[in-house]
C-alpha cells in the first residue's frame, strides 16, 4: 500500500511539470507572427495528402486539427504543440520512474528538460520537430517498460510509436537504427529476432506503408530534398561544429545529460538500459557523418535527462534538501537567462539587448547565425516570423486596386514558400485568389499553365528577378506596388509587382519548370 502511494505521489509530481511546461508555453502562443514553416504546414492542411515534398503528413493532419478545432490565429496553430510538449515531460518523468527514480530524480529530469533551451526554441512551432521529438521519447520509454515487464504489448506499441514517427519525420529512421545497434551492443541482442520484434516491425511498415506509396508515385521527392538541403545548408555543417552545438544547446542541462549519458553506459544498477546510451552515441554518429542539422538530435536528450536525474539522486542519497536545492538553481538559473532568445515571452524591442548579450558574452553567438552564414540582430526562427501580415496586407492592396476586370485576369505568384504560405494564409481573409508557387510542395497543386494577362508578382531578390523576366523579354511591363519592410524579417525588402504585357515565353518557362519540379 505504501508503494502504491509513492508511486501515485510521483505522478502527481510530473503531472506538476507537465502543467508547468505546457503554461510556459501559453506564454509564447501568440508572439511575433507565425514562423515560415508553420504557414506551410497550414497550407498543407489545405490539400491534405500522404506525403509531401519536404514532410510525411502527420503535421498537415495536426494543422487541419488545428484549424477544425480552433481557428486560424497564431496562437491556434500551437495549441497541439503546446499539448505535445507536455506529453514529451509526462514520459520523460515516467520513465524516470521507470529507471527507478523518485521525487528528487524526477524533479531533476523534469526541470531540466523543461528549462532546456534546445526544447524552449522549438516545442511551441507548427512544426514536424516537436512531435518528432514525442515519438523518439514515447518509443524509448515503451522500450524500458518492456525491458521491465517483458510484456509483448509494449512492443507492438512501439511498433506503432514508430511507425507514427516515420509518418512524422524520416529522422524516427535513424533513431530506429540507433535503438537497433544500441541493442546489438547489449546483452539482450536476441531481442531483435523475437517473434514480438518481428511483429512490431510488421506494425510499423504497415502504418508507414502509405508514405512509401506515395513516394514512389511521386518520383521520391525525399531524395530530391535532401540532395538539395545538402547542396545548401548539409554541406556547411562541420562535424566539429555539430558535436559543440550538441554540447550546449541545453544549456545548463549538460550537468544532467551528459552524466545521464555515463550513468547508461557504465553503471550496474542500469546495465538493462545500456542500449539507449550505445543508441544516442549511435544516432549522433549517424547524424554527424550525414551532416545532420542541430535539432535532429534533440529527441534523443529526454532519456538522457531521466538518467541523469536517477544518478544525481543516488549520488545525493544522504544529503541535506539544501544542497539538493542547489542542484535545482544549477540547472535552473543559467538556462532562464536564455528565455528571450529561445522563447518569445517579451516585447521584441526589448529582447533585443538581450539576444546581443547571449550571443557576445554567453556562448550564444550560433543562434543568431542564419542560414546564410551571417550573424543577426534575432534568430532565424525569430526572423521567420516577422513580415507576412505586411506581405499578406500589401499583396490585397495591390489586388483590390485593380479594377474588377482586371482581377478576372490576374494571379498571384511568389518565389518561396514562406510567401507562397503567407498570400495563401491571409489572402482568405482578403478575399484573394490562391497563390501559385513551384517552390516546395506547392508545385503539387500548380496549375499546368499560367492563364491570365496580369501578375501579382513576389520577389524575393528585391526585384532582381523581375529584372530579369524584362531583360529575357518574357513580360513587356513591371509597375512596382511594395515591399516588405521591416529589417528583423528575413524577408525585408521582398518586393511586389504588377507584371503586365505577358510574353509566350513566360509560359513556356514556368511549364518547363513546372514539369522539372514535379518530376523531382
Amino acid at each position: 500500500m505504501a508503494y502504491r502511494n509513492s508511486r501515485s505521489a510521483y505522478i502527481n509530481l510530473i503531472l506538476f511539470f507537465v502543467l508547468f511546461r505546457i503554461i510556459l508555453n501559453i506564454f509564447a502562443l501568440p508572439h511575433y507572427g507565425f514562423q515560415r514553416d508553420e504557414m506551410l504546414h497550414l497550407a498543407l492542411a489545405d490539400h491534405m495528402a500522404w506525403g509531401f515534398k519536404e514532410v510525411p503528413p502527420f503535421v498537415a493532419w495536426i494543422a487541419y486539427l488545428s484549424t477544425t478545432l480552433f481557428g486560424t490565429s497564431v496562437a491556434a496553430a500551437r495549441i497541439f504543440t503546446t499539448l505535445f510538449a507536455g506529453l514529451i515531460i509526462l514520459f520523460t518523468g515516467l520513465t524516470t520512474m521507470e529507471f527507478g527514480g523518485r521525487k528528487f530524480a524526477i524533479t531533476v529530469a523534469c526541470l531540466s528538460l523543461t528549462f532546456a533551451p534546445a526544447f524552449l526554441a522549438s516545442d511551441y512551432l507548427l512544426q514536424p520537430v516537436i512531435f518528432d521529438q514525442f515519438w523518439w521519447v514515447l518509443s524509448g520509454y515503451l522500450l524500458v517498460k518492456y525491458f521491465n515487464t517483458k510484456q509483448e504489448k509494449y512492443l507492438y506499441f512501439l511498433g506503432a510509436a514508430i511507425g507514427m514517427g516515420l509518418l512524422t519525420k524520416y529522422t524516427m529512421a535513424f533513431y530506429t537504427g540507433g535503438l537497433i545497434i544500441g541493442i546489438l551492443l547489449s546483452k539482450s541482442r536476441k531481442l531483435l529476432i523475437s517473434k514480438g520484434v518481428l511483429i512490431a516491425a510488421a506494425i510499423a511498415i504497415l502504418i508507414f506503408l502509405p508514405n512509401i506509396i506515395w513516394q514512389l508515385t511521386h518520383h521520391l521527392p525525399l531524395v530530391t530534398h535532401m540532395r538539395k538541403l545538402r547542396s545548401s545548408q548539409l554541406d556547411y555543417i562541420k562535424p566539429s561544429d555539430f558535436l559543440i552545438q550538441q554540447l550546449i544547446v541545453n544549456g545548463s542541462g549538460i550537468f544532467v545529460w551528459l552524466p545521464g549519458l555515463l550513468v547508461l553506459l557504465i553503471t550496474r544498477k542500469m546495465r538493462n538500459y545500456r542500449f539507449l546510451g550505445w543508441a544516442y552515441l549511435a544516432t549522433l554518429l549517424l547524424f554527424v557523418m550525414l551532416s545532420g542539422k542541430i535539432y535532429y538530435l534533440f529527441g534523443a536528450y529526454p532519456l538522457l535527462f531521466a538518467a541523469g536525474g536517477v544518478g544525481f539522486e543516488r549520488l545525493m542519497k544522504a544529503r541535506g534538501i539544501a544542497l539538493r536545492a542547489v542542484v535545482c538553481v544549477v540547472i535552473i538559473v543559467p538556462n532562464f537567462l536564455l528565455f528571450p532568445l529561445v522563447l518569445p515571452v517579451i516585447p521584441i524591442k526589448t529582447a533585443l539587448p538581450l539576444f546581443k548579450f547571449a550571443g557576445e558574452k554567453m556562448g550564444f553567438g550560433f543562434a543568431l547565425k542564419w542560414e546564410d552564414h551571417k550573424m543577426h540582430a534575432t534568430t532565424q526562427d525569430y526572423g521567420d516570423m516577422f513580415g507576412w501580415d505586411e506581405l499578406g496586407q500589401k499583396v490585397a492592396n495591390a489586388y483590390h486596386n485593380l479594377t474588377p476586370e482586371q482581377q478576372k485576369q490576374t494571379i498571384i505568384f511568389a518565389n518561396n514558400y514562406g510567401e507562397a504560405g503567407a498570400v495563401h494564409h491571409y489572402g482568405k481573409q482578403y478575399g484573394l485568389p490562391d497563390v501559385i508557387s513551384l517552390n516546395s510542395s506547392f508545385a503539387l497543386w500548380a496549375p499546368d499553365s499560367l492563364d491570365c494577362k496580369y501578375i501579382i508578382y513576389v520577389d524575393q531578390n528585391n526585384g532582381r528577378n523581375t529584372q530579369g523576366l524584362l531583360d529575357d523579354k518574357r513580360i513587356g511591363a513591371a509597375q512596382r506596388l511594395g515591399e516588405i519592410d521591416n529589417p528583423l524579417a528575413r524577408e525585408n525588402g521582398t518586393a511586389i509587382f504588377l507584371l503586365s504585357d505577358l510574353k509566350p515565353g513566360l509560359n513556356a518557362g514556368y511549364r518547363k519548370e513546372l514539369l522539372k519540379t514535379r518530376s523531382e
